[in-house]
């Protein structure tokens, strides 16, 4: 199970934003941004730095335990600072299954209650240097990416934490993963607004696993909003030739090739998507994961991208598909500078596709392309 920290019965329970400025090595694919990685030259594997002496748990497979399909009783905690008891129940199934070669995981969550039918995703990533899990949650109607939950397991638990905001004011977030045995285990999510002394619990979950196979796929939905089927074209196995300048904004033309291999996969029955990259060239190898989301209320789509370096999600850049073309847009740090980011991506015929970055040092007078991926399909999901 996962945090549900962006309400959909309660929208101003928490009114969590991401905001991050990370430093990710990282190069384009379908759909995945390139943009730190463009002042990387054959350093997209780095090397792990050595533990310290008191040697920290490998937690790859702490998570292990949760993949499968699970029903969910859901109780939700509505006001959990005030003293109050009042909350809702939920029931429901909770699908989760590896990803990026078991680094990853995506959980899609389906439960209904006294208002209704909810739906939730959730991608988890391992750090393997500071060996620690981030568990980064979207709301399938908010669709807006909450702040991380970051931790790890000792002695069977896993602890993940988070600062956000509730009512306005700055609290602490905590998961716990807790009771965990081969057929269930529980998860709850709690606030505190006395920097760790108490915790006030928000969201309790009990899963068990089911017995019987789903009826219908995680994610499915009747409801057809305008645009969430743009990224269908890209759904498959691809041939990609990627060529980056290593230098942007630098005024260098000197440029480097790389080939591999883009997995796309359907989530949440078309309405996200995770891509899969791995490409090799003069400048090394790189592995790359994104994940995009549509927003059903602005009809935007979302795009973030991590690398298996850094076990978090980036800045998401967000844009809107029109006549085939998607072009998304972020504003972060680039070697030290904050630049506008643009990626766009396009269809060009049913079994080949382009895809291209670009940075702005000027407000976005100019652009300077420095990432084009050109993408050949090879075979179907």
């Amino acid at each position: 199970m996962t945090t549900f920290r962006l309400p959909i019965f309660l929208p101003t329970v928490l009114n969590l934003r991401v905001n991050v400025t990370m430093v990710i090595l990282a190069m384009g694919a379908l759909g995945l941004p390139a943009k730190h990685a463009l002042s990387q030259t054959g350093q997209a594997e780095a090397k792990v730095d050595s533990p310290p002496a008191f040697s920290l748990h490998d937690g790859q497979h702490d998570f292990d335990f949760n993949i499968g399909v699970w029903h969910t009783h859901i109780c939700r905690i509505l006001d959990p600072l005030s003293g109050s008891t009042h909350s809702i129940e939920l029931n429901g199934t909770v699908t989760v299954r590896k990803v990026w070669g078991g680094r990853a995981q995506l959980e899609e969550i389906e439960a209904d209650g006294p208002k209704g039918h909810w739906e939730g995703l959730t991608l988890f990533l391992y750090n393997p240097q500071s060996r620690q899990w981030s568990q980064s949650f979207i709301d399938s109607k908010i669709a807006e990416l909450g702040s991380p939950l970051i931790g790890s397991f000792q002695d069977g638990r896993g602890e993940l934490f988070a600062q956000d905001t509730f009512h306005g004011k700055s609290v602490l977030i905590r998961g716990v993963w807790s009771n965990i045995v081969p057929d269930s285990h529980h998860f709850e999510e709690s606030l505190s607004n006395d920097g760790g002394k108490t915790w006030a619990p928000a969201f309790i979950g009990e899963l068990t696993r089911e017995t019987q196979p789903a009826t219908t796929a995680p994610g499915s939905n009747t409801t057809t909003e305008e645009g969430q089927h743009d990224f269908d074209f890209d759904f498959g196995t691809w041939k990609t030739h990627s060529s980056r300048l290593l230098h942007p904004l630098t005024g260098s033309q000197t440029w480097a090739d790389m080939d591999g291999i883009t997995v796309v996969k359907k989530v949440w029955d078309g309405r996200a998507n995770s891509a899969e990259y791995k490409a090799d060239g003069p400048a090394g190898h790189v592995e790359l994961m994104a994940l995009r989301w549509f927003n059903p209320t602005t009809h935007e789509w979302n795009l973030d991208f991590a690398t298996p370096q850094v076990g978090t999600l980036g800045i998401p850049g967000v844009g809107v598909f029109k006549n085939g073309r998607a072009d998304f847009y972020d504003y972060e740090p680039i070697n030290g500078r904050s630049v506008l980011v643009r990626f766009s991506i396009w269809s060009i015929t049913a079994n080949t596709a382009q895809s291209e970055q670009a940075f702005s040092a000027d407000g976005g007078k100019t652009w300077e392309v420095n990432w084009i991926n050109k993408y050949n399909r090879i075979g179907e999901e």
